[in-house]
């Protein structure tokens, strides 16, 4: 079962005249002033609206990918927004634990001092990410900063991000202090790799629309190119490509990239499970069966892997097949995720036991 969401209330709008996953043609005829602030993103584009001509009075940037779609967005109130009037946010804010406490040196803060003890709080709801930086919390709240983001990308959209502190700190050489140089966090992995890995995840779990493994192969195959330094990211976006390979038919090429993940990562049980699938599809049926088992050893309570395990079995030892059926539906019962192949498996325990 899925966690609790956290509390996500708002009567603070900021996107109201936009929404995650527009398309960036219907976001310029709303904001045609936005191309004229506009600066590439990786191999996306940033288009922004300046504080004095916005609809919050901060400073807007709007991030969409090379797809032409809204991945995310980030609100900036260099002069801080006081969260007075804001009942509602208020409450959603003393009710989340601060992802992050740190001092940060503000320039332009009216009713501060420049350097203010700030909290970065995190919420969202099933496919997206709000998060907030926060001066003052628990006695006078005062808005210094929002993004909003598809979950695929959250980790670029942090007002963590060094680059985007920058946005609200103290330049060197100014009065009250120097930036801290170590302060915000930065990508150890290259920028154009955790992009086009989130364009990937965003396309094959149908973030935006409907699910395309076109773009997803796409995607990780860049990402790859790329270059990551940790492997546990590689394995996971050949990982990735195989999987949108195998549903593209591509399934030679699905098996390559598998294999290349569990060199890289060995023992994954979701890389296992999907080799597997890809072995019975190349009518290697008793290395699948390996696969789906070696699976259910690392996890035992893998559903998936203990329904493929038994679909593969049927024709060969169907007392198996009955077994993990059962362990499945046992498993997933009231998972309305699961609903259409529980009917299948309790047909096929229907059918199995006669």
């Amino acid at each position: 079962m899925r966690p609790p969401l956290p509390p996500s209330k708002s009567d603070l709008v900021l996107l109201a005249s936009t929404a995650l996953c527009e398309r960036k043609a219907d976001f310029l005829l709303k904001h045609p002033s936005a191309a004229q602030l506009s600066r590439d993103w990786g191999s996306g584009q940033e288009l922004t609206i300046a504080g004095e001509r916005s609809a919050s009075h901060g400073d807007e940037s709007y991030f969409f990918d090379e797809d032409g779609v809204l991945v995310g967005a980030l609100f900036t109130f260099p002069r801080g927004l006081d969260l007075a009037p804001y009942s509602v946010l208020r409450d959603t804010l003393f009710r989340l634990k601060p992802a992050l406490e740190f001092y940060l040196n503000v320039a332009q803060l009216e009713t501060r001092t420049n350097m203010e003890s700030s909290s970065l709080l995190e919420t969202g709801d099933e496919k997206s990410t709000t998060q907030y930086l926060v001066t003052g919390l628990r006695d006078h709240p005062i808005l210094l900063q929002a993004s909003f983001t598809i979950d695929p990308y959250v980790r670029l959209f942090s007002p963590y991000r060094r680059e985007f502190l920058d946005r609200l700190r103290q330049p060197v050489g100014g009065t009250g202090g120097q930036i801290m140089e170590s302060q915000g966090t930065e990508d150890k992995e290259p920028f154009p790799s955790l992009q086009q890995f989130a364009r990937g995840q965003t396309a094959q779990l149908a973030y935006c629309g409907e699910k395309n493994y076109d773009i997803a192969a796409d995607a990780y195959q860049r990402a790859i190119r790329s270059g990551f330094t940790n492997k546990v990211w590689l394995a996971e976006a050949r990982h990735k490509l195989g999987v949108a390979l195998l549903i593209k038919g591509q399934v030679e090429q699905a098996k390559a990239e598998l294999l290349q993940s569990l060199t890289l990562r060995p023992n994954v049980p979701e890389v296992l499970n999907n080799l597997g699938t890809v072995h019975v599809k190349l009518g290697d049926k008793a290395a699948g069966l390996n696969s789906f088992e070696r699976a259910i050893v690392l996890r035992p309570n893998y559903a998936l892997a203990r329904y493929n395990l038994a679909e593969a079995s049927e024709a060969t030892n169907p007392k198996r097949a009955l077994s993990e059926y059962e362990t499945y539906v046992a498993i997933v019962e009231g998972i309305p995720e699961e609903a259409d192949r529980i009917i299948h498996a309790k047909e096929r325990i229907k059918v199995l036991k006669q």
